[in-house]
């Protein structure tokens, strides 16, 4: 009875709009969330930065593709980049999280994400909070003088005087990336908004600013989202996601980061939602504007770049796909 608690509490989505690609990408993410997701009963938060003094230009999206996202049921909410802005664009999902209403359950995703499936039905326990587990072992990154992921992580932990060895997955051997915990940032949720981003940004922005001893030669752009929340969701009470959540990076979610590399390694059912929800007129004279989609979706050469790849057999690292997709000049972002 727990459990079918949890599917039916109502939440929000948040994930953020700002002119360029990630206009064009907010656009296809809510008109995925509408065709696949009918049943969501939340609401679905836009959060825009507006222009100011940590920008050189002005951030926020057209007007044309404003209308059609409030068309489609979106609220469009303004927020001041106080600490991050143009010099570390990451850090509107961090300061972004301040336009959702505090006090109610949230999910955040990055723009670049199609909702394949019904996210209503996915069992969160916003007490709980979770992340992505779609990554792999970019931070911290090996050096020769390096001290070791226990150190690094450690000094972490203790500049927040959190508990280091309860975050541990003592599966894993000693030294080894998987052992520590470390999200992808594509997607996370928690119980209140306003407390998580509160923190989110006061962790940021102390690493950013003062890091530890142990982290001097290790690279934070563009890592630092990535580095402070496994700190955030474990001062909640949070961890690593369970079974209930798999439909997320899953057969309800789609993280494709680029669309050659959608086109390159999603799944047939996936690209067919894609070309599903990119068809109907209205949204497809906007997203026409945007030169992968007219050449990748509306020109067709998404499914030449598609034959390339066999999805049974793709390379191990994505940095190949990347390189294949470049050299054949299909690779636009």
């Amino acid at each position: 009875m727990a459990r079918q608690t949890r599917k039916t509490l109502p939440f929000n989505i948040m994930i953020v709009g700002q002119g360029g690609r990630l206009e064009y990408e907010a656009l296809l993410f809510v008109a995925s969330l509408r065709t696949y997701a009918p049943d969501f009963g939340g609401q679905l938060f836009i959060a825009e930065p507006q222009p100011g003094p940590l920008w050189d230009f002005d951030p926020r999206m057209s007007e044309p593709v404003k209308a059609r996202l409030l068309e489609l049921g979106a609220h469009i909410v303004p927020f001041q980049s106080a600490h991050f802005g143009q010099s570390y664009p990451q850090g509107n999902k961090i300061e972004g999280l301040q336009v959702l209403p505090a006090g109610e359950p949230f999910v955040f995703f990055d723009t670049d994400t199609l909702i394949t499936g019904d996210i209503s039905q996915i069992a969160f326990d916003f007490t709980r909070p979770a992340a992505s587990m779609r990554r792999t072992a970019t931070w911290p990154v090996e050096e020769l003088y390096w001290p070791g992921y226990t150190a690094i992580w450690t000094s972490l932990y203790d500049r927040f005087s959190l508990d280091f060895e309860s975050s541990l997955d003592l599966t894993q051997p000693d030294e080894y990336w998987e052992r520590y915990l470390y999200f992808n940032a594509g997607w996370f949720f928690g119980a209140d908004p306003a407390a998580f981003g509160q923190r989110f940004t006061e962790y940021a922005v102390s690493v950013r600013d003062n890091p530890p001893a142990a982290l001097v030669i290790q690279p934070l752009d563009p890592w630092l989202d990535q580095v402070v929340l496994p700190l955030v969701i474990h001062s909640f009470g949070g961890g690593r996601p369970g079974p209930e959540l798999a439909g997320l990076d899953g057969a309800i979610s789609y993280h494709y980061r680029a669309l050659p590399l959608l086109y390159a390694t999603a799944s047939d059912a996936q690209v067919a939602v894609l070309e599903e929800v990119t068809a109907p007129n209205k949204t497809k004279k906007l997203l026409k504007h945007y030169e992968p989609f007219k050449r990748l979706v509306y020109q067709g050469r998404g499914h030449k770049l598609r034959e390339m790849f066999d999805r049974s057999n793709l390379p191990r690292h994505e940095k190949a796909i990347r390189n294949k997709i470049k050299s054949a000049g299909f690779w636009l972002r």
